[in-house]
């Protein structure tokens, strides 16, 4: 029986054209912290695109923050970033701008009331390539709050990244949870539908489907959020 629901974030419960939304990330972050110097900000774009690369190839050994800012270092002072009062203003401020290059849905958050008066625990199962701040951001231009998941996943506390197993049994561990009463949404056929590979249920949201390996995916639960709402009460009959 599914007792907890997993939702991923970036094109699940926040629209979005991943593509489009890195670049314009990168482009602002990059943009921000360098000041206009050319040279500077090239710097931090590429450290900071191999502070992803990093995360997504975390073997647990570290959390996602530390291997993140280890490999920025080699482009750039991390010491002179991290934590710097410019790096929280672009969080706080320019971050925040790049809500435009995102859709919205009001279908989002009544999905995750739905799941919740069905009785499911909502876990926010998002890749942990982000600090919490921009986050909890994420979460508020979805329509939603950071209190409405009992778990958020961020690159603060996580020691893996999707598509790694690891990823998803550090939640289960963290939250005492089976896998087999676990139903994983997301949007992306690798990085949230190998879920299955652990004994969750998954669904697959297909408003912004990613499928970059071109799998089969007929053999997934998918389909809108309408789907998604029949499929929930349908667990619970």
């Amino acid at each position: 029986m599914i007792k907890t629901v997993l939702f991923d974030l970036d094109g699940t419960l926040l629209p979005m054209d991943l593509d489009i939304f890195t670049k314009a990330y990168i482009g602002s972050l990059s943009a921000t912290l360098s000041g206009g110097e050319g040279d500077v900000a090239k710097k931090i774009s590429e450290g900071t695109m191999a502070g992803v690369y990093a995360m997504v190839k975390n073997d647990g050994q570290k959390t996602n923050e530390e291997v993140f800012w280890e490999s920025f270092d080699k482009f750039l002072p991390a010491k002179q970033y991290r934590d710097s009062k410019e790096i929280e203003h672009y969080y706080n401020v320019e971050f925040q701008k790049i809500k435009e290059v995102c859709s919205f849905t009001t279908r989002a958050a009544e999905i995750v009331k739905k799941a919740k008066e069905l009785s499911f625990k909502v876990v926010l199962a998002t890749n942990p390539l982000f600090p919490m701040v921009a986050t909890e951001s994420r979460i508020k231009w979805a329509g939603l709050d950071r209190s409405d998941f009992e778990y958020v996943s961020c690159y603060e506390s996580s020691h893996f990244s999707k598509p790694s197993l690891g990823y998803y049994r550090e939640i289960l561990d963290k939250l005492g949870l089976l896998a087999e009463e676990c139903l994983m949404v997301g949007n992306d056929a690798d990085e949230d539908m190998i879920a299955k590979e652990l004994g969750m249920q998954v669904f697959l949201l297909t408003d912004c489907l990613i499928n970059k390996k071109g799998r089969d995916i007929s053999h997934f639960p998918s389909g809108s959020f309408d789907a998604l709402e029949t499929f929930l009460v349908s667990l619970k009959v």
